[in-house]
């Protein structure tokens, strides 16, 4: 007489492709998109032919490099995961390739160019929707996986976050020089 006992949970013989297992650790990773730095920062006002700084906070999450595993019995998948580029679209049309996350500014820096990451504005966004250029950095995450098997492989996935900024112009004000009124030319946005 044969009896059958179903115990919960996976079953010790099951059958699994390598990459099946890379992408089951690839989703314990929980990668995240960039986390986005400017100068001027969202809530500031640019200004045309000023240098912006763009940089990424680096974590584990959203920069690597990460390492996670996954296994069965009999097969373990171990794959490692980092960044290998930023790809910026500016919203003029322009898109700016970072290999790095970028330098973070600080005002000591006054109104120097970015030395790893940056975009200087020809116009102003004031003929944009909410006065504002739409700026989103995709992340290029460069994913390896081998096995105990000796099985190797590569995975490519982007994670992409998007942020607004606002560039103006300097405006000129017009000043009596006998003390009368200022005249500031006003700008649309």
């Amino acid at each position: 007489m044969t009896r059958w006992i179903w115990l919960p949970g996976r079953p010790d013989t099951e059958a699994v492709d390598p990459v099946t297992l890379a992408y089951q650790a690839i989703g314990e990773m929980q990668l995240a998109p960039p986390l986005i730095k400017t100068a001027p920062a969202p809530g500031q006002i640019g200004l045309v032919n000023m240098p912006v700084w763009l940089w990424v906070t680096k974590t584990e999450n959203t920069w690597g490099p990460i390492v996670r595993s996954a296994r069965v019995p009999g097969l373990t998948v171990t794959v490692t995961a980092h960044v290998k580029a930023i790809n910026w679209s500016m919203g003029d049309g322009k898109t700016v390739r970072c290999e790095g996350p970028g330098t973070p500014y600080n005002k000591s820096m006054g109104v120097k160019t970015s030395p790893t990451c940056g975009h200087r504005y020809v116009k102003t966004s004031r003929k944009l929707p909410n006065c504002k250029y739409p700026v989103a950095a995709v992340a290029q995450w460069d994913i390896t996986w081998q096995s105990t098997l000796g099985d190797t492989g590569q995975i490519a996935m982007t994670q992409q976050a998007t942020t607004q900024l606002r560039i103006g112009e300097a405006v000129p004000v017009l000043v009596d020089r006998d003390g009368g009124q200022t005249t500031p030319v006003a700008p649309e946005c």
